[in-house]
């Protein structure tokens, strides 16, 4: 299933600046979070689908990257969004 336009910009709005701010870190990550537990269940019920295992290692390095950018750009935020998403346990 794939994320709408509107769905798309309803979650940039909530996490980014604005509806139309999708190169906001906080946008990106939001989007990547989503896509990943998309692509969990999704392995959850296809085991063997090693194309899909593959794209989401790559979603969660791309996500760890910028999660590590906003750590050292500004803590405040970077504490803001794993709360908000709740990554951290």
């Amino acid at each position: 299933m794939y994320l709408t336009q509107e769905q798309k910009q309803e979650l940039f709005a909530k996490h980014g600046k604005g509806k139309d701010d999708t190169g906001s870190a906080e946008g990106q990550i939001a989007l990547f979070t989503h896509r990943i537990s998309h692509l969990s269940e999704h392995l959850k019920r296809n085991r063997k689908d090693f194309n899909t295992e593959r794209s989401l290692v790559k979603l969660v390095g791309k996500r760890r990257s910028l999660l590590d950018y906003l750590m050292k750009k500004d803590i405040l935020r970077y504490r803001a969004i794993v709360k908000e998403l709740g990554l951290r346990k």
